[in-house]
């Protein structure tokens, strides 16, 4: 009888996954990898606990190509949706709020152009956003209309050619460091043109304020920020002439969550490696903590949770790429990898002990991140019900 032998598997991708990776995928997955390990770990930390994020990241990011890479033309790179995962993994796996910078500019900023823009707004915005010299946000939950966009309070209304915008937003994501809006609007019912619709809103309009959130507590190292419009004055070519209801900001969501099933699952890594080499090393009561069976659990469990995780973004990731991705998949996707990884990072947690609590490891800070990454792009509660109507056929939400 022979005996087959064979390379020992990586602990860190026990199933080999990425091997089914292309060879463009795997290029871009080094790049990603190799700079964020290099440019953004050391520092993130720093990042973190002075809430910021600096502002040349921006070029740096475009000048990787990062920035709407999985998008066609006007200065993106044109990727694979799979490569564009990929690359979110490699960042969150430093963390979740630089991968948050990067999903808010190409997949929620620059797709809505990209997607339900003019050509003359893809030609203004696009090729600047690309390279990181513009910084977008994507106006769209309120104080009181988080999960349910439809019941917006902001208001656009025409005025001659011109459209007047008042109301207010909340929890958005670069928008104290950016040049453009992307802002969600009900419009007037009395002048027949009743129904949400899309703004390109240069930050600088007159009207136009953000008031930075701070003392966070969870992705400090994404700014944050409140937009008020006050008497906002816009002419018609603001207007996204292909979005109309709420189907032209929901598209724009379901290309963010995306790249969070991704981005989990190396927000899970990054904690998983980090206990697996502390139990490793660290000993009690004469051995390594890696050398105790319960120890052993639970880096077994966080093992098969993040081999759990990263098949099931592969699969959605094909089915992206071959355009039969629907919404109701991205739900199952960003339910169980983001439910995953904040079960890793909590497990992990406890290996660390005390040292667990501090900036020094980077267990904690995913931990608290992924905790907003729960919740933002829609919530536990919404993706069940999104499920759940799936399955069963009837709406429980309305």
């Amino acid at each position: 009888m022979s005996t087959l032998s064979a390379a020992e598997p990586d602990p860190l991708d026990i199933l080999a996954v990425d091997d089914e990776l292309g060879e463009t995928e795997r290029d871009i997955r080094d790049t990603v990898r190799s700079f964020a390990r290099s440019e953004l770990a050391p520092h993130i930390a720093e990042w973190f606990e002075a809430d910021t994020m600096p502002r040349d990241l921006t070029k740096r990011f475009g000048a990787l190509g990062l920035l709407g890479m999985h998008l066609d033309g006007y200065g993106c790179a044109g990727t694979s949706a799979t490569a564009y995962g990929v690359a979110c993994r490699e960042l969150e796996a430093v963390d979740s709020g630089l991968r948050s910078f990067v999903s808010t500019q190409g997949s929620l900023a620059m797709y809505a152009l990209h997607r339900w823009g003019s050509e003359e707004q893809k030609q203004e915005w696009l090729p600047a956003m690309a390279a990181g010299e513009a910084v977008g946000c994507f106006g769209l939950t309120e104080p009181d209309a988080g999960s349910d966009p439809s019941t917006m309070r902001t208001r656009a209304r025409r005025q001659g050619d011109d459209w007047i915008l008042d109301g207010s937003k909340m929890w958005i994501t670069n928008s104290p460091i950016a040049d453009v809006a992307v802002i969600w609007a009900q419009t007037d019912p009395e002048q027949g043109t009743k129904g949400i619709r899309g703004f390109v809103v240069p930050t600088g309009t007159p009207g136009f304020t953000v008031n930075r959130i701070s003392r966070k507590l969870s992705l400090r190292a994404s700014v944050t920020g409140e937009l008020v419009l006050e008497s906002v004055r816009l002419p018609a070519s603001a207007v996204l002439p292909e979005a109309r209801g709420l189907s032209g900001p929901l598209t724009c969501l379901s290309e963010a969550r995306f790249g969070i099933i991704w981005g989990a699952v190396g927000a899970a890594r990054a904690c998983y490696e980090t206990v697996l080499n502390y139990a490793g090393q660290r000993e009690q009561f004469g051995r390594p903590l890696a050398g105790f069976q319960l120890t052993q659990r639970k880096l077994s469990e966080m093992a098969v949770q993040i081999t759990q995780a990263s098949l099931l973004a592969a699969r959605l990731g094909r089915l992206k790429d071959r355009g039969e991705l629907r919404p109701v998949q991205i739900s199952v996707g960003k339910l169980a990898n983001v439910r995953a990884a904040l079960d890793v990072a909590r497990s992990a947690r406890t290996i660390l002990g005390g040292n667990g609590i501090t900036l020094e490891y980077p267990v904690f800070r995913h931990m608290v991140n992924l905790e907003t990454v729960l919740t933002y792009e829609g919530t536990e509660e919404m993706h069940l019900l999104s499920i759940g109507k799936a399955v069963t056929g009837v709406q429980a939400f309305r």
